[in-house]
């Protein structure tokens, strides 16, 4: 799940409709679900992260700090469920890059370091209220082959693509077009981690993904160095329940 930060409000107050963050929003983090990290290029949601719906939080309903954003299977997922701060981990304030790990089938699970931080039930606690922890749904046409349809499947999918892409690379290693190219396949197929998962051993690589997708770096989570994880998060805008790994 990569690290976020959207910063500031662009205005004073809350926004009159919570639909008007949404521009600015996607300036500021992309065009991807802030849980999934699917690309949506259309009808991506202002996800409200403590649910409007509920009447305990229903004065956050145009709050910039409570906007992230959301494609329809997490946001549904989601719902009016209670989000209470401390029993999750979220993206615009904690390092979940470093709290989840992505395997080749598809699967997110809590990572060894968020066992190790004592965090791993906030984890487990975030691919429950989003659905990240459902299993795949095998689907196939009429002529027997795979169709990738829901989010298990997809993050299989764009695994294959960046493995793909991977030896491509490593038969050419100077190559900085391919590079180039790589990067913005990556930006055009979302899922962000598993690239970064992929990539784990190319320092160079792993830079140019944090530096092309909108907001990540502006987290704090990576340090440029040797892109090893900043733990905990350094939650530069102060945001509640922040920092936990």
């Amino acid at each position: 799940m990569r690290p976020v930060r959207r910063g500031s409000s662009p205005r004073p107050d809350d926004f009159d409709t919570y639909q008007e963050a949404k521009p600015e929003l996607i300036s500021r983090l992309g065009s991807y679900c802030s849980y999934c990290e699917r690309r949506i290029p259309t009808m991506l949601a202002v996800e409200h992260i403590q649910p409007k719906g509920l009447s305990a939080y229903a004065h956050l309903a145009g709050r910039w700090d409570n906007f992230l954003l959301g494609c329809v299977n997490c946001n549904s997922t989601k719902g009016d469920k209670d989000v209470v701060l401390k029993d999750v981990l979220l993206p615009d304030r904690d390092n979940t890059h470093w709290a989840f790990t992505y395997l080749p089938d598809g699967r997110v699970i809590p990572s060894a370091a968020a066992d190790e931080r004592g965090v791993a039930k906030q984890a487990a606690n975030t691919l429950a209220l989003t659905g990240l922890d459902k299993r795949s749904n095998e689907v196939v046409d009429e002529n027997g082959k795979r169709v990738a349809i829901d989010r298990v499947s997809q993050r299989l999918e764009k695994w294959l693509l960046a493995e793909e892409a991977k030896s491509m690379l490593d038969a050419d290693p100077d190559n900085n077009p391919l590079r180039i190219s790589i990067v913005h396949q990556a930006q055009e197929s979302g899922f962000f981690s598993i690239w970064m998962t992929v990539f784990e051993d190319d320092v160079d690589m792993r830079n140019r993904l944090i530096d092309a997708f909108p907001g990540t770096r502006e987290s704090g989570c990576f340090d440029p160095a040797a892109v090893l994880p900043v733990s905990p998060a350094p939650n530069p805008d102060g945001l509640a329940g922040g920092g936990k790994i």
